[in-house]
């Protein structure tokens, strides 16, 4: 380091430097290519060939990089300090060779990811677009298949799509059928929104998925919908994927497929906390779309969420360890 510090001896960390200052990495972590140093990976997947209407989802993972400088080393509620618990590293990207062939597109991604998880670093990722879960999923369930808490406006179970079944709009469908996940250990948080196919869904509820549409939310309120994660999947090893447009689009304007009068960043970050416990062996926080968003807010509320993912999964890999 050319620059020592001379009177605040915490400057010694880089991640207590002024926050505006160094060249952004996730939350200020060291930057690494190496797979021997770290426990924890945090990745960014700039795809978003898999976008049915409005891209832009590529720029996700710099957007949320830079907005995650803000943040800090504890967390303040759950007194979670995944820092120091674990070795985290910014992994870099998992650029695309060849991104206009959706299937090629989606192996690469699960060559990347296979190389991550072959290594024991448990992944976390910053997309690009929800297809990217399914070939993430395809490396974090190659042993069996995993539960999952999915917090969204979609349940991301549908079909074909002008000629493909690979998109954002269908990973969970795939991941079931190919035996991923286990739908009877998955719950579906905050759906709502328009459809043109009245059984656009449907295949969640046939499979066994536990779906909790946005008005039970609303209802019941972000502890009922954390109790039912952990009935629902239960103490089995479990995958995390967060959509931002499961917020309202008031405070995540820049998303792809926003869907009025969703969750609040403050109900996210208190589903989030409830989650402690649950096995969590991956993670991811999908569809931040800079193109559409106003003022970083989108990028800075995702960074947050993501931070609270990371103290799930640092917990989780400390408990683990200690069995």
């Amino acid at each position: 380091m050319i620059k020592q510090p001379e009177k605040y001896q915490d400057f010694n960390d880089p991640q207590a430097h002024p926050r505006y200052t160094g060249i952004a990495t996730f939350f200020r972590v060291p930057a690494s290519q190496q797979l021997d140093d770290a426990d924890i990976g945090i990745v960014g997947v700039p795809f978003d060939g898999g976008v049915t209407n409005r891209s832009g989802t590529r720029h996700g993972p710099r957007a949320v990089r830079d907005q995650s400088t803000l943040l800090r080393r504890i967390n303040a509620i759950t007194k979670i300090a995944p820092f120091a618990s674990a070795r985290v590293r910014d992994l870099g990207d998992c650029w695309i060779e060849q991104p206009y062939e959706i299937q090629g597109a989606l192996k690469e991604i699960e060559t990347f990811y296979r190389t991550v998880t072959t290594a024991g670093i448990v992944p976390l990722s910053v997309g690009g677009d929800h297809a990217i879960s399914l070939p993430i999923l395809r490396a974090v369930a190659a042993n069996g298949p995993v539960g999952m808490v999915h917090i969204d406006a979609h349940c991301d179970t549908g079909d074909d799509y002008m000629g493909s079944r690979f998109h954002h709009g269908a990973p969970f469908r795939r991941a079931v059928e190919e035996g991923l996940l286990d739908p009877n250990r998955v719950i579906q948080i905050g759906i709502r929104g328009t459809t043109n196919d009245p059984d656009m869904w449907g295949f969640s509820q046939r499979s066994g998925m536990r779906v909790l549409p946005m008005e039970e939310f609303d209802d019941k309120g972000w502890r009922f919908a954390a109790e039912e994660a952990r009935r629902i999947v239960g103490d089995g090893p479990a995958y995390l994927t967060f959509d931002i447009d499961s917020l309202d689009p008031s405070q995540a304007p820049g998303t792809g497929t926003p869907e009025a009068g969703g969750i609040t960043a403050l109900q996210a970050l208190r589903l989030l906390r409830a989650l402690r416990g649950i096995d969590f062996v991956g993670g991811d926080l999908v569809e931040v779309s800079p193109p559409f968003d106003v003022g970083s807010i989108t990028a800075f509320n995702g960074a947050s969420i993501l931070f609270e993912i990371l103290c799930l999964l640092a917990e989780a890999l400390e408990a683990r360890r200690a069995r």
